[in-house]
């Protein structure tokens, strides 16, 4: 396991490559994240690192929280976040977090929020082809039809797909490339759309599979290096 960030998305926009090629890019605005706790293996049985992120009135605090700061001696911050690590030993209270701590990375996964949809019915929510526009059916063209069974089982099944509540449901996406890094802005650039609304909070997380693939700009310098190559045999 390794430390991650938090971030908002800023909304989506283009990016031109070195190739001239147009790649499709959210736009996150990372937070830094201030250390607030080094959890040991002697105090709680795991290695862990707790980092607090985005920083809140003091007005918005329980008194609980109140006395947690002051002990820690920090602004108070809104989220805080645990990230179980292999080794600790390299943080410290107090220390600060940022866009760094990817430097060396190509792909990250990232967690975040779906849009909620409310209340939907199941041609929306499941893509059901609704009952028949004439012949007989009155009154209910999008309704899911039967549910259940006769007397036995006599009973709808759990996980029956229905009209309900859409959306708004933790999703993560995995192995989304970087495509540009700007630690001065703390923005980063991600291939791809992300799940979520405008402003709404992401969590970045080094990817947790290993990722053989190549980056596009990695890709359009294979393909220069091949035309060149096969250029010098003729």
């Amino acid at each position: 396991m390794s430390i991650g960030l938090i971030g908002t998305k800023i909304g989506m926009t283009r990016e031109f490559m070195d190739s001239g090629q147009s790649v499709p890019v959210t736009v996150i605005k990372v937070e830094k994240g201030r250390v607030l706790d080094v959890i040991t293996k002697e105090k709680r049985g795991y290695n862990a690192v707790k980092v607090g992120f985005f920083n809140l009135k003091s007005s918005k605090l329980t008194k609980q929280m109140k006395g947690y700061f002051a002990k820690k001696k920090t602004e108070p911050k809104k989220i805080l976040k645990e990230f179980r690590v292999d080794n600790n030993d390299q943080f410290k209270e107090g220390n600060e977090l940022g866009l760094e701590i990817f430097k060396d990375k190509k792909f990250l996964d990232v967690k975040s929020k779906t849009i909620g949809k409310g209340f939907a019915g199941v041609m929306k929510r499941w893509n059901f082809g609704g009952l028949r526009a004439s012949h007989g059916v009155s009154v209910s063209h999008r309704s899911h039809g039967s549910t259940g069974q006769r007397q036995d089982p006599g009973k709808v099944f759990k996980g029956k797909k229905m009209a309900g509540h859409m959306g708004d449901k933790l999703r993560t996406i995995l192995n989304l490339e970087i495509v540009k890094s700007d630690l001065e802005n703390n923005l980063l650039y991600l291939k791809g759309s992300i799940p979520g609304s405008k402003n709404s909070t992401l969590l970045l997380r080094e990817s947790v599979k290993d990722v053989t693939r190549k980056t596009t700009k990695e890709k359009y310098e294979a393909k220069i290096k091949a035309a060149a190559a096969k250029k010098g045999k003729k």
